[in-house]
């Protein structure tokens, strides 16, 4: 496989993490944040390729499944409730995600990474230097998450509530199109 190949790929692989990072992004996150939930999910982007790689894909369909119908319900919800809070409108809390548990972090990093799980076990059956295929995956999808959030975070300053009603809105679609 060539690296730019290998490159697209990544690519692919990191879309969802930088469109759901751009709907958190218009909520507002700290820098501290951004950079927690860029590293796991770049972490993510390299530990399920090496866990599809080993388990395979009868295991890899059985958690992508469940994995998947987990992280559409949170992503739907966590749009639900950005709307309601745009709506509702108090001054005293505004609107943000905080991804600051573990578990939420977890999650949301395991939400966008699934498919990487699949395309771990198709690696198997390929000639290709795994170390650096997870590698550019990890990288990539890092990168990706981190101008996500960091574009998501500008765009909701300079558009104030219209961001976050779009970024609901996202949030919602992303979680609906799991589920299918």
């Amino acid at each position: 496989m060539s690296i730019v190949t290998l490159l697209l790929l990544a690519a692919a692989l990191g879309t969802d993490a930088f469109s759901m990072c751009l709907a958190i992004g218009l909520t507002g996150v700290r820098r501290s944040q951004i950079l927690l939930i860029s590293i796991t999910v770049l972490v993510f982007h390299i530990a399920m390729p090496l866990s599809g790689w080993y388990v395979g894909e009868l295991v890899g369909n059985l958690l992508g499944n469940v994995a998947a119908v987990i992280g559409a319900s949170i992503l739907i919800f966590l749009g639900v409730r950005m709307l309601r809070d745009v709506i509702k409108k108090d001054p005293e809390n505004p609107p943000r995600i905080m991804v600051i548990n573990t578990w939420g972090l977890l999650l949301l990093a395991a939400s966008v990474s699934m498919d990487a799980l699949s395309v771990g076990f198709t690696l198997g059956t390929q000639k290709v230097n795994l170390m650096l295929a997870v590698g550019v995956f990890g990288l990539v999808a890092g990168v990706m998450t981190f101008g996500g959030l960091c574009l998501g975070r500008l765009l909701g300053r300079v558009a104030g509530e219209r961001a976050q009603l779009l970024g609901g809105f996202i949030l919602i679609g992303i979680g609906i199109k799991l589920f299918f």
